[in-house]
């Protein structure tokens, strides 16, 4: 059954199969054509004969039924009987002549003389009579099965119509001459259809041999194989195509040894490479990885190999491979166990060709996993040489000595002293708090206590509690929505996010100034902004001020009793949340502390 398929799929066979059917569709064509014509013109000419020697003995009976005759002469119906005696012909069945009352003057059927004088009762004699023109049809004999052909011929005198000849005319021997030109057609169709399959055979072998040979030429190619050429057979398009692709087969040998020496420079530049390089086609299936890529996760390059990226790197449930494509930065991998820390750095870029379209994705991979040790170690330290950071213990110690040494007796200078070393003391204590708070926020077990709060409510009551304890000469303004806006937060977290953010806006607001305290509702988030008309910030410090021990003014900060540590605490709990905090500054009118809250209508329509 295969060999029968490839049988009519082979080029050969349709080329002489649509050249036969193109000649026996032209031979079909010209034949109808040809035979249409041919029999329109026979059927003619059988029925312009006739109707000649009909128009003649129209004439001579007319000239009968004017004449006027003697007693003695012969009758007009003897006349006619003699007229139609002498009309007998081959083709002719049957004449009869009828007069202007359609009675039967004569027939020149032998057998039929009985209808001599009755009165006729064919429709087509009356049409001809009363149209005063021809009338004739072609019609099968109910005897014989035969085609005959019926014509009514009016007899005219002048102007008026004084009789009719009916006639009878075998016309079946015209369509037997048809018949027989047919099968002679058709005879000779089926020779010339053998002549040009033959032909055909021998035109298509001409043309196919060299398509069959550069069949061959390209599957030995598809094998590696660019040593074999094709026979040009002759300069036609045919010869210049085998002459073209003797010319590619030896363009793609050049390119593959080409290909194949960067091949190897590529490779040996991978397997020297310090870092994991992976390599993807365009649906995100490995086609390349390097031996460190392999060691670092600690696998096989075989099985690796036609794997999802996604699932290579551990990512099936938080990213998909169109999110890769659109990895502006890195991604950091965590393989780490309870034993032992395991992280690696991935870094994505899009292979694109000309056109725009992605053709794959390489992934470049760097063992982190010291430098996170670092950055968490450094974090730990903070935590613990908090507790004896210099500053303030050194000055409490030279108040203390002072005292000691019998300052205490001075009623002036002891109060000073104490006064001192509690500020110090109280100022230690807030940068140990602050120290801690964010070394809890650092520990991975961190957890904090969601629950749904009305945040309009809440953000009041924050700022009854400033408005009440305030010292300075400072007015508040509160920009808050009448309608309670319900969002998820950690209570306790979110009031000393406010805490740090309205202290630092009191602080540097001047006498008389004012602080403004603002909530925007969005579909997605809900906006707080705190502003002060305090000196405002530099440009060139904006983006820092929420890094940990960062002050703008550091003698300042100092004096006020400032740490260092409150936006970057309020940092890492608007983080927590969800959520994004920033600063809008202009020196000299005053700073705009904002941060968003993720905000979901449909749960909060639960909890209004």
């Amino acid at each position: 059954m295969k060999k029968k398929l490839a049988f009519f799929r082979s080029i050969h066979v349709k080329f002489v199969i649509i050249y036969v059917l193109l000649i026996l569709v032209a031979m079909q064509i010209i034949g109808v054509y040809f035979v249409k014509q041919l029999e329109m013109t026979l059927r003619t000419n059988f029925q312009t004969s006739i109707k000649e020697r009909v128009n003649l003995l129209a004439y001579n009976i007319r000239e009968e039924m004017e004449k006027e005759r003697k007693p003695d002469e012969p009758t007009l119906e003897q006349e006619i009987k003699k007229m139609l005696r002498d009309f007998k012909a081959v083709d002719i069945s049957e004449v009869q002549v009828i007069d202007r009352s359609l009675k039967i003057l004569g027939t020149s059927d032998p057998n039929n003389q009985g209808v001599v004088g009755e009165r006729t009762t064919e429709l087509q004699i009356k049409q001809s009579m009363v149209m005063e023109e021809d009338q004739s049809s072609i019609l099968i004999d109910p005897q014989t099965g035969h085609r005959i052909w019926v014509l009514s011929t009016p007899i005219k005198s002048g102007k008026k119509v004084i009789g009719a000849i009916y006639l009878v005319a075998k016309i079946e021997n015209v369509f037997e001459q048809m018949k027989t030109i047919n099968n002679i057609f058709a005879t000779g169709t089926v020779i010339a259809l053998a002549i040009t399959a033959a032909l055909g055979i021998l035109l298509a072998q001409t043309i196919t041999r060299p398509i069959a040979d550069m069949t061959k030429q390209a599957q030995a190619m598809a094998k590696g194989n660019f040593s074999r050429k094709v026979k040009v057979y002759g300069n036609d398009e045919i010869g210049t195509l085998a002459v073209t692709f003797n010319n590619l087969t030896k363009k793609l040998q050049e390119a593959q040894a080409m290909t194949e020496g960067e091949r190897r420079k590529l490779s040996s530049v991978l397997a020297h490479m310090t870092d994991g390089v992976i390599a993807t086609d365009r649906k995100g299936r490995v086609i390349l990885i390097n031996d460190p890529a392999a060691e670092m996760l600690n696998v096989s390059r075989e099985t690796v190999l036609s794997q999802p990226i996604v699932s290579l790197l551990g990512l099936e449930e938080t990213n998909t491979f169109e999110d890769l494509l659109e990895e502006e930065g890195s991604l950091i991998l965590d393989y780490s166990t309870k034993k032992e820390a395991y992280i690696l750095r991935a870094s994505f870029s899009v292979i694109q060709k000309e056109t725009g379209f992605v053709n794959g994705l390489i992934a470049v991979l760097h063992d982190i996993t010291e430098q996170e040790k670092i950055d968490a170690d450094r974090r730990e330290f903070v935590a613990n040489v908090s507790h004896e950071l210099r500053t303030p213990l050194t000055t409490m110690r030279s108040y203390l000595e002072a005292l000691a040494d019998g300052a205490w007796k001075d009623e002036e200078l002891a109060p000073k002293f104490l006064e001192v070393t509690r500020t110090e003391t109280e100022r230690l204590i807030r940068l140990v708090n602050d120290l801690l708070t964010l070394s809890k926020m650092d520990s991975t077990d961190y957890k904090m206590k969601m629950e749904w709060v009305n945040v309009v409510k809440f953000f009041h009551r924050i700022i009854d509690r400033f408005e009440m304890s305030k010292k300075q000469n400072v007015t508040f303004k509160r920009m808050l929505p009448d309608q309670g806006i319900y969002v998820e937060i950690d209570e306790d977290k979110m009031t000393q996010v406010l805490y740090n953010i309205i202290s630092n806006a009191l602080k540097y607001s001047p006498e008389g100034g004012q602080v403004t305290f603002s909530i925007h509702q969005n579909e997605d988030k809900v906006i707080v902004s705190i502003s002060d008309e305090g000196m405002g910030i530099p440009k060139e410090s904006i983006g820092k001020i929420f890094d940990r021990f960062y002050r703008v003014d550091k003698a300042r900060t100092r004096k006020m009793g400032g740490t260092g540590l409150g936006l970057a605490i309020a940092r890492e709990i608007v983080d927590a949340h969800g959520g994004l905090i920033w600063a809008d500054s202009e020196e000299g009118k005053g700073t705009t502390i904002s941060f968003s809250l993720p905000y979901d209508r449909t749960e909060e329509d639960e909890w209004s």
